[in-house]
């Protein structure tokens, strides 16, 4: 029954605005979403809460499989519980988004949280973002995305939310931090962040959010997953 389940998969690098574009699309639809990049940073700050090794395969798998995490649709961003506790903001940390790309690049990691992910595929569709929602976990979704941006732009954007949130930050260490980011992801041996040969490229450097909304929804469209508008 799941196979039957349409899915849209937003795979790309930090910082492209694939959370919130997701969440607005999924908000839009009324489907389910998956934010597979949580999952990760969830296993990354259970990892450090527990003073788990991130180069201990065996062990973090196992964090991942465990994982005591419920995720909670409240409010605009919603909110995550580990081990009964929000770490909503937590787990957007620079600290938990680089523990999180070193975790990721981990086989038996990836393995554990699998299916965890696939089970997100239920009606009346689902919305899944991540970077390797459309060439690894959901090969057969009917559209596929490649959301990006140029690292300056996801830079700038990064430092506007840790300004408007009273963090002091310097950008061209951000800048620094998601260009090694990116060269770790799309290097690593395993699941490489890489577009989905079949997948639509999208860059987001000049277009504003509801631009990008609307041309994702225009896409469903045309592919007949949705009413037209």
């Amino acid at each position: 029954m799941s196979e039957q389940v349409a899915v849209l998969t937003i795979d790309g690098p930090g910082g492209a605005g694939k959370g919130t574009i997701s969440r607005l699309v999924a908000e839009r639809l009324g489907w389910h979403l998956l934010d597979s990049g949580a999952l990760y940073r969830l296993t990354a700050l259970a990892a450090l809460r527990h003073e788990v090794a991130l180069d201990d395969e065996p062990a973090l798998a196992q964090v991942a499989a465990g994982l005591d995490v419920v995720f909670l649709a409240e409010g605009g961003e919603g909110r995550v519980l580990l081990e009964r506790r929000d770490v909503s903001g937590e787990i957007r940390t620079e600290q938990v988004g680089d523990a999180a790309s070193r975790v990721a690049s981990l086989s038996d990691v990836r393995t554990a949280l699998l299916q965890r992910q696939r089970d997100f595929r239920q009606a009346p569709g689902l919305v899944a973002d991540g970077r390797d929602m459309g060439t690894v976990v959901f090969r057969d979704a009917p559209l596929k995305i490649f959301l990006t941006a140029s690292a300056e732009e996801r830079a700038r954007r990064r430092h506007l939310q840790l300004r408007e949130a009273g963090v002091d930050a310097s950008l061209s260490s951000l800048l620094k931090e998601i260009q090694a980011r990116d060269a770790r992801d799309m290097q690593r041996s395993v699941a490489p962040l890489v577009p989905a040969d079949d997948a639509v490229t999208l860059d987001t450097t000049s277009l504003t959010i509801p631009e990008v909304v609307d041309r994702l929804t225009a896409l469903l469209a045309r592919e007949g997953l949705i009413p037209d508008a």
